[in-house]
């Protein structure tokens, strides 16, 4: 009966070529193998998110008046509804944890030279979507915390010269947040994102199946020992034990440190002290606080924001502006700036949680 109904679907579908191709694919060896995990685990942590928002999604209500109210009986009614919201949270930011340790890695081991230029382009897209995915998920809870911060957050964006005003407006739906914020929020979070981010991830999948894992440099060259391993069955194997892993961390992480729900947010409510963004935007709000209020006849912000633009353009292109790579060389100066920009992020989000 097996083998029926294996041989139907392979005459259909030709499930035999593509368990031939993906025989074919196997994974360089060499010290650092271990930094391939970390692409898999982001994808992993994003499929948990879709599932645990899916089931959110069931009984989240949309709307100042319901919002923070249905997030609360999920989590106080709803069996195990806690520990869903809590894995939805923790996996969230662990996933974006993951994709910065992925972009990093591919960075200093120059991944992203000839010809993987747009596989390095599309896996930056999809690190703003994630950042994206964070800051619009951040407020629908509609708590206190979440509400004061996103308004801190969309208050950058007059800083942005010509179109500040309009994409402050775009944002909130208004002049401030209100429902009209949070709906806009909401479409984002659960619409527009997921498919935006799957056709980029599609894509980005395509190319690293088609090219293969890159090898860092100075391991390129052949040196009469090719070291490697199938994907199927080996790697992937591997790849499910650390998924395996990282979910029991994850699930540690909701079961003793739940999510806390916080308190409903009252838009003529004073903001409450420590105000603070998420982790992983925190280095962006310390820089900004340390301007001054003008450098030269230009507001300080505005400077602050346009500099961050510039970085991330220059991030964008790299694998143009870095000639060297692809001749095989290293530029010691741009490791020198990776790991400038490294500690400059871990540091400002120390001083982000440490100083008031």
């Amino acid at each position: 009966m097996n083998n029926k109904m294996w041989n139907w679907f392979n005459e259909r579908y030709k499930i035999d070529s593509l368990r031939e191709f993906a025989q074919k694919k196997s994974v360089p060896l060499h010290s650092a193998t271990i930094w391939y995990y970390f692409g898999g685990i982001t994808l992993f942590l994003f499929g948990v998110q879709v599932l645990t928002g899916i089931f959110l999604l069931l009984y989240y209500r949309p709307g100042v008046d319901t919002a923070f109210e249905s997030v609360k009986f999920i989590i106080t009614k709803v069996k195990f509804g806690w520990l869903i919201r809590s894995v939805h949270s923790w996996s969230a930011n662990l996933m974006v944890a993951s994709a910065i340790i992925h972009m990093f890695s591919v960075f200093f081991h120059r991944s992203y030279r000839k010809p993987r230029e747009l596989s390095w382009v599309t896996g930056v897209i999809m690190l703003c979507l994630l950042l994206t995915f964070g800051f619009s998920g951040y407020l629908l809870p509609w708590n206190e915390l979440a509400f004061f911060a996103t308004k801190v957050g969309t208050d950058s964006a007059r800083a942005v010269p010509f179109i500040g005003d309009m994409a402050l407006r775009l944002m909130r739906g208004g002049a401030d947040v209100t429902g009209a914020t949070l709906a806009r929020f909401f479409g984002l979070h659960i619409s527009i994102l997921p498919i935006v981010f799957a056709v980029v991830l599609g894509v980005h999948l395509f190319f690293v199946q088609l090219q293969g894992m890159s090898k860092p440099l100075g391991h390129s060259r052949d040196d009469g020992k090719k070291r490697s391993m199938p994907f199927v069955p080996d790697f992937f194997l591997r790849d499910l034990i650390v998924w395996m892993v990282v979910f029991n961390i994850v699930l540690m992480l909701a079961v003793f440190f739940p999510w806390e729900l916080g308190v409903k947010a009252d838009p003529f409510s004073p903001a409450p002290a420590g105000i603070k963004p998420e982790w992983y935007f925190l280095f962006v709000f310390q820089s900004l606080k340390f301007l001054p209020a003008h450098i030269g006849p230009f507001e300080g912000e505005m400077v602050g924001i346009m500099a961050l633009g510039l970085v991330g353009l220059a991030i964008i292109l790299l694998p143009w502006l870095d000639r060297a790579a692809s001749r095989e060389r290293r530029s010691r100066w741009l490791d020198a700036i990776g790991v400038f920009v490294l500690l400059y992020f871990a540091v400002f989000t120390i001083l982000g949680y440490v100083l008031d």
